[in-house]
């Protein structure tokens, strides 16, 4: 296999094109998960899956207009941003929530708090299950007063964006908060930080972004678009597209059920799918590890050849993180069909979280799959089950656990992973690449005070 350093001075983390399209009809697949054969050939066209609404809303504006726009903002009234605030727009700027043509105006907002869909004007139904809104506090509000157009600024005064023909009304924070998480239970993450404290109002309207959002980390190479992935995946002439979300390392139980999708895609009749390995790359959660370390990690499992370079292709997704369960898996699964994914895989407590109270899941681990499978406006998508995974001590290896002889395997939660590495403790050989695994030792590594008590710089990735 070619290094991956080879590969990183091209794209990172983008193989070289298959040199074969696919030129055959391909078998329907619309069950929640594999059947055992192949279904009836239906003839379907080789190629990806439409997005939401029909077209792609992009809404960043063209560069021979940016310098008008620009000017335009200075004249308007301001609302400043939060780095929340910001994700979103970067969200709603390349369309992963299409057909959303910007931050939500009050029938949107109840739509998706009430039905997790919005109706569209020809009667069709997209999915939406996480309000993508902007709140403003009196202040702001009074100082917009009259005006349909707002500036959008950074945190350092900046205009960003310009909010038009707007609408402004109120923000029902409990409603809110109760129907998202299903909970009103104090410590719920993205509640504290960005609900709780945020503006009584909510501001909706058309979104123009100045320029396409950047956060000069080091990591914007790899924040794709849903029209870049689209011209990748179609570059590479995928016929199917699986994609698999996550927001922690990449370990071999991971792996094998991504490379077990793709056999079983092939022997339903697909000639060439293709992976989208999608972390989340929004707000996280302080326990979490960070993003940074998180693609360090991802490197390693590619260049160790743990999952394989040229059927897999890796970007961040801007989204930040709820933790809503069941009802935050649907937007998950909605965003990817806007970046051309047409099977999803889903696994046990998608997006869940331990309850900020008690001492129990906050959901329970199955339903996020199984309103997955009837969820409205997701129809389009086929959901793949995760297989559970653990570790087959006669294997010495990641297996698919077999009830028969449940004696033989060893289940190594998140909890457990992060204990070993924080204690620089190998986990059992098999349960992760070893240059992987290297990378979560030193991130927590460097998370232990120096000697002057102080925490040591953040290793860019």
């Amino acid at each position: 296999m070619a290094s991956m350093a080879a590969v990183l001075n091209k794209t990172p983390f983008l193989s070289q094109p298959l040199t074969k399209p696919p030129t055959s009809d391909l078998p329907i697949a619309t069950a929640v998960s594999f059947p055992s054969k192949p279904r009836r050939r239906g003839v379907v066209r080789a190629g990806l899956i439409s997005p939401d609404g029909g077209k792609l809303v992009e809404l960043i504006v063209d560069e021979p207009r940016r310098r008008e726009k620009k000017h335009e903002a200075t004249e308007l009234p301001r609302v400043e941003l939060t780095a929340i605030d910001m994700q979103w727009m970067h969200v709603l700027s390349e369309g992963w929530a299409s057909p959303l043509g910007g931050f939500m105006r009050e029938s949107e907002f109840l739509q998706t708090l009430h039905f997790n869909s919005l109706r569209l004007d020809d009667g069709s139904v997209v999915n939406m299950s996480v309000p993508i809104v902007l709140a403003i506090d009196d202040e702001q509000k009074a100082s917009i007063g009259e005006s349909k157009r707002v500036a959008l600024v950074g945190s350092d005064g900046s205009p960003v964006a310009i909010l038009t023909d707007i609408e402004i009304y109120k923000h029902p924070k409990e409603e809110r908060i109760a129907r998202t998480w299903g909970t009103t239970a104090p410590g719920l993450p993205y509640v504290e930080e960005a609900i709780t404290n945020a503006g009584n109002w909510l501001i909706g309207g058309d979104l123009e972004v100045l320029e396409p959002v950047k956060y000069n980390d080091g990591l914007d190479r790899f924040r794709l678009s849903p029209a870049e992935l689209r011209k990748e995946l179609e570059r590479r002439g995928a016929d199917a597209v699986f994609a698999f979300q996550l927001r922690n390392p990449v370990h071999n139980g991971h792996a094998l059920l991504m490379t077990d999708t793709r056999r079983r895609l092939l022997e339903m009749g697909y000639k060439n799918p293709i992976l989208l390995l999608h972390p989340l790359g929004g707000y996280t959660k302080a326990d979490d590890v960070p993003l940074s370390w998180r693609m360090k990690q991802h490197e390693k499992v590619l260049e160790d050849g743990v999952l394989d370079p040229e059927t897999t292709v890796v970007s961040i997704f801007p989204s930040p993180m709820h933790y809503a369960g069941p009802t935050e898996v649907q937007w998950h699964a909605k965003a990817r069909i806007n970046a051309g994914a047409n099977f999803y895989i889903v696994g046990r407590d998608p997006a869940g979280m331990g309850h900020p109270v008690e001492k129990r899941d906050l959901y329970d681990a199955d339903h996020g799959k199984k309103v997955l499978s009837m969820a409205p406006g997701l129809e389009r998508l086929n959901i793949l089950p995760f297989k559970v995974a653990a570790y087959d001590k006669t294997q010495g290896k990641m297996a698919f656990f077999d009830p028969s002889r449940p004696q033989d395997f060893l289940f190594i939660s998140g909890t457990k992973m992060r204990t070993l590495a924080k204690n620089k403790e190998n986990p059992p050989d098999g349960f992760m690449c070893p240059g992987g695994w290297q990378v979560l030792v030193d991130y927590y590594d460097s998370l232990t005070p120096a000697g002057n008590g102080r925490l040591p710089e953040v290793i860019p990735a």
